[in-house]
């Protein structure tokens, strides 16, 4: 058999910084909590912490209690059981929200204000409000800051909003949908922003649909459903054991044998090719070259992230 050589896969920056990060103290927690609204459990015993210098991915489909868990660590309402605390203390305390800022989808602000004055005055309300060139900077608001916010497009709105989420330089950010109506420009643009505010030390919680957008900023990406997690760990990490790896290759095993291998979860055909995705891949592709010499264009992937997320809430 022609010898194959296995490229060992390296970890991701990711995965190293999200080590890094996991050795520092937490900045907010929730611990056990339990949020009911009437009949209905939003969050049912639900734990996660948030430390320094990490970007934080919190997933879930409509409904999996994603909002509740953000408005707790906000101090916008209170658990029914367990507990909420921001920089040891309770979210509510204005010292506290002085040191946290947040864009959210349901925020309403005058449409007849123009952006400069819209950051004027967010920054009155913090002791230590960050510079107005640099909120200007960091939010890509140059050139407009002399307009009405209604004269806006959506992405320049959103900009908008989130340059008010910095006004207080703040060390906990919280980013709902923050690149809804951006295009790819200045979706990417934001990205950056938000990479450097984690080099910065600096702790960001966001909430998106866009599932590349986890992908690429997220060091760890907690999945919740029916207000419970039901995973976590590094965006390759959550891919992996969700849906498992694809393998590609052109082979003589037939599917009907390929699909009776252990961790073998689907077999497709691809033209000349065929792609196997299996939770075990490495074991899988050992097997398939002793019963396969002539085996070839050898591929493995990791899913997407969308595939691994669809795995994880529509089997629970």
């Amino acid at each position: 058999m022609p010898a194959i050589a296995f490229a060992q896969e390296t970890r991701t920056t990711t995965d190293r910084v999200a080590d890094s990060v996991q050795l520092a103290q937490p900045i907010a927690t929730l611990t056990n909590v339990t949020k009911r609204y009437s009949a209905t459990t939003a969050l049912d015993g639900l734990s996660l912490a948030l430390r320094p210098g990490e970007v934080v991915a919190l997933l879930g489909p409509n409904g999996a209690g994603k909002s509740t868990a953000v408005r707790l660590l906000l101090g916008l309402i209170t658990p029914t059981s367990g507990t909420a605390r921001v920089f040891g203390g309770d979210p509510c305390n204005p010292v506290t929200r002085a040191r946290v800022g947040a864009m959210l989808q349901v925020a309403r602000i005058p449409e007849t204000l123009r952006v400069r004055e819209h950051l004027d005055l967010f920054r009155s309300y913090y002791p230590r409000p960050l510079a107005m060139k640099e909120i200007v900077r960091i939010a890509q608001l140059d050139g407009i800051e002399s307009r009405m916010f209604s004269q806006l497009s959506g992405g320049q709105k959103q900009r908008v909003l989130f340059g008010l989420a910095l006004c207080g330089d703040p060390d906990l950010v919280f980013l709902d949908e923050p690149t809804v109506g951006m295009d790819i420009e200045a979706r990417r643009g934001l990205w950056q922003q938000i990479r450097t505010l984690a080099e910065r030390g600096k702790t960001v919680l966001l909430t998106t649909h866009y599932l590349e957008e986890a992908d690429a900023l997220a060091h760890r990406i907690i999945v919740i459903n029916k207000g419970k997690i039901v995973s976590e760990g590094t965006p390759s990490e959550i891919k992996s054991r969700g849906a498992g790896r694809k393998i590609s290759c052109r082979t003589s095993l037939s599917p009907k044998y390929l699909r009776t291998l252990a961790s073998v979860t689907s077999v497709e055909q691809d033209r000349d090719a065929v792609v196997v995705t299996a939770l075990h891949a490495e074991s899988v592709v050992r097997e398939m070259l002793l019963r396969d010499e002539t085996l070839r264009n050898l591929e493995i992937a990791s899913p997407a992230l969308e595939d691994a997320f669809l795995a994880l809430t529509t089997t629970r």
